[in-house]
C-alpha cells in the first residue's frame, strides 16, 4: 500500500513536470511568433524623440518630392516677375524713358570719356556731347519733316497715277479681275470708312494722347541721360550699396560688363542701321522712289527693332515703289531690300555686333513680341538689348558662384599627416588670397 501510494506521487509529479513543460513550450512559440510579427509590420507613427519611427515623407516618391520642391520655387519666382511686372506697367512712360536714357548714354558716354581725357572738365564734357547729340537729332526730325511736306503734293498725284496703272495692270493680268470689282472694292471701303468716323475720331483723339505722352517720356529721357552722363559711376556705386552683403562682389563685376555688351550693342546696331538707311534709301533714289529720304530715315529707326523692324520697313518701301512707279519698279525695289538685309544678316551682324552681345534668333522674336505686347514698339525696342544684357549678367553670377563654391572647399593635406601639418594646411585654406578678399576692385 506504501509502494502503491509512492508511484501514485512520483507518477502526479512526472505529469505536472509535463504540463509546465509543455506552458513553457507554448509560451516560448508564442512570443516566437509575435517577434516575427513584430518585425514584418510596419510600426506605429510617434511623435516621441529616439523611438525609431519613419518619416511620413520618406512615403512620397522621390521624383514627386523633387517636382514639388521645384514648383513651389517656380511659382514663388512667377509671382515675382508677376508683380515686378505689374509694377514697371504701373509706370510704363517713366520705365522706358530711363531705358532709353540708358541707351543714348550707352551711345554717348565714350565721347564724354575722351573729351574728359582730352582735358574738358566732366561737366564741360557731358554738356557739349548732349547738344551736340540732341541737335543732331533736331536737325535729322527737321529735315525729314521738311521732305514729307515738300514732296506732298507730288506724292499725291503719283498716289493717283499709280493707283490708275495698278488698276489697270490687275484688268490686263492672268487674275481676270473686273473693272466692276475693283470699283465695288472701292467703293466698300469708302463706306467702312464712312461708317468708321466715331471711331477714326475716338482714334485720333487717342493719338493725341500718346503723342503727348512721347513728348514727356522724350523729355524725361533728356534729363537721365544728362545725369547719366555727368553722374554714372556715383550713380553706380550707390546702387550696389542697395545690394545685400553677399551678392555684392558678384554684382560688382557683373555691372561693368553689362554696360560693355550694353554699349556694343546699342553702338553696333546704329552702324547697322546706318548702313541700311543709305544703302536702301540710294537704291530706292536711282529708281525714282519718291520721299527716299524719309523711307531711309524710317528704315535707319526700324532698324532698332531686329527682324521684325527690317520687315515693316522694307514692306514700306516696297509699297510706295508700287503704288507711285509701278510693278516692275516695285520689284526692282524688292531686290534692293532683299540684298541689303541679306549683307545685313550675314555680314554686318555677325562682324560689327560680334559675339559680346550674339543671341539666338528664337530668343530675339520671342523678346520682341513679349516687349511689343507688354509696352508697345518702346518695349520691342528695349527688349533685345534687355536679353543681351541679361544674358551677360547671368553668366558672369553663374561663373562667380562656382568659383566661390570651388574656394570654400578645403584644401588640405592627407588625414595620414601630422597634426601640426594638418592645422597649417586648415590655416591656408580659409585663409583666401588678398584678390580674392574685394573681388568689387576687379569689376
Amino acid at each position: 500500500m506504501t509502494r502503491v501510494r509512492g508511484w501514485l506521487g512520483r507518477l502526479k509529479k512526472s505529469v505536472a513536470g509535463l504540463g509546465e513543460r509543455g506552458a513553457r513550450l507554448h509560451a516560448q512559440r508564442e512570443a516566437e511568433a509575435a517577434g516575427a510579427w513584430e518585425d514584418t509590420a510596419e510600426p506605429e507613427p510617434s511623435d516621441g524623440p529616439g523611438t525609431g519611427a519613419r518619416d511620413p515623407a520618406a512615403a512620397v516618391p522621390w521624383g514627386v518630392r523633387v517636382a514639388a520642391e521645384a514648383g513651389w520655387r517656380f511659382l514663388v519666382l512667377a509671382a515675382t516677375v508677376w508683380v515686378l511686372m505689374r509694377v514697371i506697367g504701373a509706370v510704363r512712360l517713366v520705365a522706358l524713358a530711363f531705358v532709353v536714357a540708358l541707351l543714348v548714354t550707352a551711345l554717348l558716354q565714350p565721347t564724354v570719356a575722351r573729351l574728359h581725357r582730352s582735358g574738358l572738365s566732366r561737366g564741360a564734357a557731358t554738356a557739349l556731347t548732349a547738344t551736340c547729340g540732341f541737335v543732331l537729332l533736331g536737325l535729322v526730325g527737321w529735315f525729314v519733316v521738311w521732305q514729307v511736306l515738300d514732296n506732298l503734293d507730288n506724292l499725291s498725284d503719283r498716289v493717283q497715277e499709280g493707283i490708275g496703272e495698278l488698276k489697270q495692270w490687275l484688268i490686263d493680268s492672268p487674275l481676270h479681275v473686273t473693272e466692276q470689282q475693283i470699283n465695288d472694292i472701292a467703293d466698300s471701303l469708302s463706306d467702312s470708312i464712312g461708317t468708321s468716323t466715331s471711331e477714326i475720331t475716338s482714334t485720333g483723339l487717342q493719338g493725341v494722347t500718346v503723342l503727348v505722352e512721347v513728348i514727356t517720356g522724350l523729355l524725361l529721357a533728356m534729363f537721365a541721360t544728362l545725369f547719366l552722363l555727368y553722374d554714372g559711376k556715383r550713380i553706380w556705386q550707390w546702387t550696389l550699396r542697395l545690394v545685400p552683403a553677399a551678392a555684392r562682389p558678384g554684382v560688382a563685376g557683373a555691372g561693368p560688363r553689362a554696360w560693355r555688351t550694353l554699349t556694343a550693342y546699342v553702338r553696333g546696331t546704329m552702324i547697322v542701321a546706318m548702313i541700311d538707311a543709305v544703302f536702301i534709301g540710294v537704291g530706292i533714289y536711282f529708281l525714282g522712289v519718291p520721299l527716299a529720304v524719309p523711307i531711309g530715315v524710317v528704315i535707319f529707326l526700324s532698324s532698332f527693332v531686329p527682324l521684325v523692324g527690317a520687315v515693316v520697313s522694307g514692306a514700306l518701301a516696297v509699297v510706295v515703289a508700287l503704288v507711285t512707279e509701278g510693278v516692275f519698279t516695285a520689284l526692282m525695289a524688292l531686290m534692293v531690300v532683299l540684298v541689303v538685309q541679306q549683307i545685313e544678316g550675314h555680314v554686318l551682324q555677325p562682324f560689327i555686333l560680334g559675339r559680346a552681345v550674339r543671341v539666338h534668333p528664337l530668343a530675339v522674336v520671342l523678346a520682341v513680341a513679349t516687349g511689343g505686347t507688354i509696352a508697345g514698339i518702346g518695349g520691342a525696342v528695349v527688349a533685345v538689348p534687355l536679353v543681351a544684357v541679361t544674358n551677360t549678367v547671368v553668366t558672369h553670377l553663374r561663373a562667380h558662384s562656382t568659383r566661390a563654391v570651388t574656394r570654400a572647399v578645403p584644401t588640405g593635406p592627407p588625414s595620414g599627416a601630422p597634426p601640426e601639418d594638418q592645422q597649417a594646411g586648415t590655416e591656408d585654406a580659409q585663409d583666401p588670397p588678398a584678390t580674392q578678399q574685394n573681388p568689387a576692385a576687379e569689376g
